[in-house]
């Protein structure tokens, strides 16, 4: 039951639990994503851990896993060097209006441009531009204030080893800081695209727990995620 799956991410305490079904048809599975607070549309990481069991268990027989979710069809190849690529739907965004409430929750200072984007975690959700990585890396948020806001916030800026850094905290969905945020991505990297003008770029999560991945351009409406995955658990939850 949704209840029980819910339940069990609850116990998980972790940004997403990811539910796995086989369809039926050669490499597709139903997914579900569920933070300890609520089901999600959109999840990177869990997406790229799912995938990325199924390949090392050789449950995967083509070339690529389908999985059919709240955000439609994704598909995860595994490349030649190992990683996994991602093709995800690019989520939207527009220009928005500053919140002296979220600002003030980041504890970062002023950022030098607000979006809107578009809601895949059940709350309102902003993406804040500053000017430094240095500004993104020392952000110290009150995350009950944060919460407090109903809004989940992406942080990023121009990188110094990266093209582009970002932390995303959403205590409004159940997660206080992400510690490498596929879906916050699908916006990242169509903003910092045409922002840098190109269509390849080395990114950065930063924050207590840093990851790096790459985002390429995909086709009309989509993004592009690769990066690494380790399977290091095997476990058996009783209900």
């Amino acid at each position: 039951s949704d209840a029980d799956l819910l339940g069990v991410a609850q116990s998980n305490n972790l940004s997403e639990t990811a539910y796995l079904k086989p369809m039926g048809e050669k490499d597709q599975w139903g997914l579900r994503w569920f933070t300890p607070g609520l089901e999600v549309e959109l999840c990177g990481h869990a997406t790229l851990a799912s995938a990325a069991w199924l390949f090392e268990t050789g449950r995967v027989v083509g070339a690529e896993a389908r999985f059919h979710t709240l955000s439609g069809l994704l598909k995860v190849s595994r490349l030649d060097d190992g990683r996994y690529q991602m093709d995800f739907p690019v989520i939207g965004f527009e220009p928005g209006k500053a919140d002296a409430a979220v600002i003030s929750a980041l504890g970062g200072g002023t950022p030098d441009a607000v979006y809107e984007v578009e809601r895949v975690h059940g709350n309102r959700y902003q993406m804040l531009v500053f000017a430094d990585e240095g500004q993104v890396v020392g952000l110290e948020p009150d995350i009950k204030a944060l919460e407090a806001t109903r809004t989940n916030v992406i942080a990023t800026a121009p990188g110094r080893a990266s093209d582009f850094v970002s932390r995303f905290f959403g205590p409004a969905s159940g997660v206080d800081e992400d510690p490498v945020t596929g879906s916050a991505h699908c916006t990242l990297a169509p903003y910092w695209f045409e922002k840098l003008g190109q269509s390849t770029l080395k990114a950065r999560q930063v924050g207590p727990r840093p990851g790096a991945l790459e985002v390429r351009a995909g086709s009309a409406g989509r993004v592009l995620l690769v990066g690494q995955a380790r399977r290091y658990l095997d476990g058996v939850i009783r209900l």
